[in-house]
């Protein structure tokens, strides 16, 4: 056979061979080639201008045949295998390029304000990120995270059913459904975010988005308030009915879910409204001013639809929400997810605060995540290993509010 045999179809192994070899973007200097059968192995014989036939399995160098399609047809061995296989490709080089993509997907994930708001998370990223791409896609990832991170943003809700929420949030009630893999990322978020163990049956999830004030029961569902006083919107009245007249007899108040969702908004407010994490504060104030409560809302520990709903009520009124809860792991974790959530304001909620109320002997702090208005304050609680409960400082709070009694 003539080297003009250099096009045969019995050396395609060798122009896969070598595409595979080039494709790789490392220094290529020869090439294996095989298993080859008899007429492949005469034709690459004679190609080569060899007087003895190779053997099944045979190493090439690249030179030998470069000069030999140089001399034939003109053209190198790239530009021969590009024109009979394809465009060679760089996979080094795209190696590199979609490591730079992952670093930068999880990049965003880690720094992304939801994160940010409520650090409790970065223990999701860390496992969403040793899960790996979505079909090793860094795109379809970032969609489907950007998607959890959207409906994220949007817990605790108040109290809409799961299909109407996710029609509220992402645009088609099903993108919630379980067994969706936006479903399966939110749960394992929310289960971070309380600290506790993904749900593994149909009552546990259902726990779970009730927690998270998804689907509540519109009268099972309350707030309870203290000398707050208010006016609902001219087409209903019923919770500035309820609220004025508690407060106006030193009385605590509950509103209901129901109540609540009657008001389109609120007026009258007050400048600022005090939020605690537990009912005895409330009691305290309310025992101790009576009538001259100041304005309190207390979430009863992670808030229900309602009390989500009538913080943002207030927070669209524009009241200054200034927030307290326990000092452990869980009293921060709420604390940062009610102020991620209606934008409140930590209130005695600093290291200095923490430190100054420890003492030796307190219950266990639990597991205590970081917190976005105090960088040293987990590391603080890490070391004494002790709880501050909100009742501790409960003469504290009432002193603060006392001494902004003319707002």
């Amino acid at each position: 056979m003539s080297r003009t045999g250099d096009l045969s179809p019995a050396l395609v192994p060798l122009w896969q061979a070598l595409h595979a070899r080039l494709s790789t973007g490392q220094v290529v200097k020869q090439v294996k080639v095989g298993p080859l059968d008899s007429e492949q192995r005469a034709a690459l014989a004679d190609f080569l201008g060899k007087e003895r036939l190779p053997g099944e399995y045979v190493t090439v160098v690249l030179a030998q045949v470069d000069a030999v399609l140089r001399e034939v047809t003109g053209y190198t061995a790239y530009e021969v295998v590009e024109r009979l296989l394809g465009p060679i490709r760089d996979r080094a080089a795209e190696r590199r390029t979609a490591e730079v993509a992952r670093d930068q997907l999880w990049a965003w994930l880690s720094q992304h304000e939801v994160v940010g708001a409520q650090p409790a998370l970065e223990s999701w990223v860390r496992s969403t990120k040793k899960s790996g791409l979505i079909a090793g896609s860094v795109e379809r990832t970032r969609v489907e995270l950007a998607r959890a991170l959207r409906v994220l943003h949007e817990l605790p809700g108040a109290g809409r059913p799961l299909p109407l929420f996710a029609d509220d949030v992402l645009g088609d009630p099903h993108d919630l459904d379980e067994g969706t893999r936006l479903h399966t990322l939110v749960v394992r978020a929310l289960s971070t975010i309380y600290g506790i163990d993904p749900p593994t049956d149909a009552g546990q999830l259902r726990a779970l988005w009730a927690r998270a004030g998804v689907a509540d029961d519109e009268l099972s569902s309350t707030v309870l308030t203290a000398g707050l006083r208010v006016h609902d919107d001219a087409s209903n009245a019923v919770t500035g009915l309820i609220l004025r007249a508690c407060a106006d007899t030193g009385q605590a108040a509950v509103l209901t879910l129901q109540q609540l969702r009657a008001s389109a908004h609120l007026v009258g407010v007050p400048a600022r409204v005090w939020v605690v994490e537990n009912p005895s504060i409330l009691a305290t104030a309310l025992a101790r001013l009576g009538r001259g409560c100041l304005p309190m809302v207390c979430t009863s520990g992670w808030p229900s639809s309602a009390g989500v709903l009538l913080l943002e009520l207030l927070a669209a009124a524009d009241v200054e929400l200034r927030y307290h809860g326990d000092f452990d792991g869980e009293g921060l974790r709420i604390a940062a997810n009610v102020i991620a959530r209606v934008g409140a304001t930590p209130w005695r909620m600093t290291s200095a605060d923490y430190l100054a109320a420890v003492g030796p002997g307190g219950p266990a702090v639990g597991r205590v995540t970081p917190v976005p208005w105090d960088p040293d304050l987990a590391g603080h609680m890490i070391r004494g290993g002790c709880a501050v409960p909100e009742e501790r400082v409960a003469d504290d709070l009432i002193a603060d509010m006392t001494r902004h009694q003319g707002l």
